[in-house]
């Protein structure tokens, strides 16, 4: 289970990030959605530890983040391409995390065979180094190499961004079936409001830091999504908290 307690995120007298209490159970597919400057990667910084928090803690099963770094063993995580190495090729990447999570070179070849499709034949055994690839391509390796040595969290910021629609496609089918598995916990940011009803049971909206709504995902949320984000809803809310 993660818990988020009491957090708050303050940069110059100004509060980006302000929740109160979410629980994520385990084996939940959770979505995070919201305009820009919602709060999402600030609290997707918060979960790894990449920005410590002004208030409050995040528990990640037994661990507080800030406190403990025993929850990395069973977290994975892509934000974005800075997470990548940009001087080693697709194939160097992946053994390097395989080691750091203990897969040896016949682990990580047999997970890679069964993402052929998803590459595209774009990936591996093209002889370029990650930073040559396209944004798209880099993507992909940064999702792929999550799954390496059978994480229990996984954290995708904005994982559709910058992809075509067939590999959209199939990442959703990723996606779904990684919350079939009951011990994976799945976090997914997206503007893609269609994408993230698809692949999440459950759907927490923010705005300006703050938790809006918490929605158990069911065939209205899309509807309620865009009702919402068309604005008067969106509104409403702001005019309440304010």
């Amino acid at each position: 289970m993660i818990t988020i307690d009491n957090l708050s995120k303050t940069y110059n007298g100004v509060t980006v990030l302000n929740l109160e209490h979410i629980e994520i159970p385990k084996g939940q597919s959770f979505g995070l959605v919201g305009n820009n400057g919602a709060g999402k990667t600030t609290l997707f910084s918060c979960l790894l530890d990449l920005i410590q928090p002004t208030t409050g803690f995040i528990q990640n099963g037994e661990y507080k983040v800030h406190e403990n770094e025993s929850w990395k063993s069973h977290t994975a995580s892509f934000i974005d391409e800075s997470f990548l190495i940009g001087y080693l090729t697709p194939e160097e990447y992946f053994y390097f995390i395989g080691d750091l999570r203990g897969q040896n070179k016949a682990d990580v070849d047999a997970l890679l065979a069964s993402f052929e499709d998803f590459f595209n034949d774009e990936i591996i055994g093209k002889r370029k180094y990650l930073r040559d690839l396209s944004k798209g391509n880099q993507k992909k390796v940064g999702i792929v190499a999550t799954l390496i040595g059978n994480p229990e969290v996984i954290i995708l910021d904005e994982p559709f961004a910058n992809l075509d629609p067939t590999t959209q496609i199939r990442l959703k089918g990723i996606i779904k079936k990684m919350a079939t598995d009951r011990d994976v916990t799945v976090l997914v940011s997206s503007h893609d409001l269609q994408h993230v009803t698809e692949v999440c049971e459950r759907i927490v909206v923010l705005e300006k830091g703050n938790q809006i709504k918490d929605i158990m995902t069911s065939p209205e949320t899309l509807k309620d999504l865009e009702r919402y984000f068309s604005g008067a809803e969106a509104q409403a809310a702001l005019e309440v908290e304010e």
